[in-house]
């Protein structure tokens, strides 16, 4: 079963990879709109989630689709009424925040990881 879900993250971390590429590099696939909408769904809630770990897991999904959903539609918002329309710079946008929030992820988990240690410790 472990090995299916992680074969099923990679397939998913591969999808949401090509589908950034081929919004940025504007590549013409019948894929596409399933690719990047994957993406775009994707990424923001994986991120969400991967901060939210120690909580309940249903709870953990529910915020994490509820935090893609917002933080795309509030993108979207911001490039209209700026009239700054442009899928690329919306791509590029989520990733650059979903990869932000992929470090705060590492850097709160190294910091609970000395912490459980020094508690051991003791």
């Amino acid at each position: 079963m472990l090995k299916h879900r992680r074969a099923l993250a990679w397939v998913l971390a591969f999808a949401c990879i090509a589908g950034a590429i081929v919004a940025l590099f504007d590549i013409e696939t019948p894929l596409r709109p399933f690719l990047i909408s994957l993406f775009l769904l994707f990424v923001p809630g994986a991120a969400v989630v991967g901060l939210l770990r120690d909580r309940d897991p249903l709870a953990a999904l529910s915020v994490g689709a509820a935090a893609s959903l917002v933080l795309n539609v509030l993108l979207a918002e911001a490039m209209l009424l700026f009239n700054a329309w442009s899928p690329r710079a919306g791509v590029a946008t989520v990733a650059v925040l979903g990869g932000f929030m992929y470090v705060l992820r590492v850097l709160y988990r190294g910091k609970s990881m000395q912490t459980e240690q020094g508690a051991r410790a003791r």
